[in-house]
């Protein structure tokens, strides 16, 4: 495997966009990295393949902006890059929850790290004796490729669902501890603050989501794989592509 993969994002005020964009699309160009980078007035998300030493070199680069010095990202390898193309677009939101309101670089929700939660769920409880449920915060798709075992689903077929669905569905989190999760914890961040602000009490993200739970704890109770958004389709319990590599159409 010669082809480094990382996911990274960062909930953090951005007012210059634009030419962000322009020098971020330089720094990747001059170091022949493909991907996706999203920006937006909440922050930055990305996905990005190239050479280890060229993926490093980046990531130096970007930390000297203080306001990704400690942006943190999750890595994987594979034998070919998943991406063909750099893009790096200018949204509204680097993930849509049409909820503007929750705004994730004012103060998160708490976070559980993920040989925490597996000590949880080996005992089925948290350290407070109360009941842990794991709560899918992807789409229909995604958790059928693999999700935590027993996990709540609520058939997502868009972010934007959630809250709705939250309420819809709330009777299913009274009295627990809810760990919400997702494939990098860009989307369970933004549906914990939403959980707690609807008045769930006792709510954690999981920290790095699917893919730091599986760099630490490996397939500890969880059923499949993660489907992850470029040519690998999915990754399995130990990171490796699932399906050949090919580019996506």
């Amino acid at each position: 495997m010669t082809v480094l993969n990382i996911s990274a994002y960062k909930f953090v005020p951005l007012l210059d966009t634009a030419s962000l964009q322009a020098s971020i699309l330089d720094a990747l160009q001059r170091r022949h990295i493909k991907g996706t980078v999203l920006l937006a007035e909440e922050g930055i998300n990305l996905f990005l393949s190239a050479a280890s030493t060229d993926i490093h070199d980046f990531l130096d680069w970007l930390r000297l902006d203080a306001r990704f010095a400690d942006m943190q990202a999750k890595e994987s390898w594979s034998a070919t890059r998943p991406f063909r193309k750099l893009l790096v677009k200018i949204k509204p939101e680097i993930i849509r929850m049409n909820h503007p309101a929750i705004r994730p670089s004012a103060g998160r929700a708490p976070a559980v790290d993920a040989a925490t939660l597996r000590r949880w769920l080996d005992s089925g409880a948290d350290d407070a004796g109360r009941p842990v449920v794991t709560l899918d915060t992807r789409n229909t798709y995604e958790a059928d490729a693999g999700t935590f075992k027993g996990a709540i689903d609520w058939r997502l077929e868009k972010f934007t669902e959630f809250p709705q669905a939250m309420l819809d569905h709330r009777e299913d989190l009274e009295g627990k501890t809810v760990v919400s999760f997702c494939t990098g914890g860009i989307r369970c961040e933004k549906a914990a603050i939403f959980l707690q602000e609807a008045g769930i009490e006792h709510v954690y993200q999981l920290e790095g989501g699917i893919l730091k739970y599986f760099e630490e704890c490996g397939p500890a109770h969880y059923d499949g794989d993660c489907f992850v958004f470029d040519a690998r389709r999915a990754v399995d319990a130990a990171l490796q592509p699932r399906t050949p590599a090919k580019h996506p159409d």
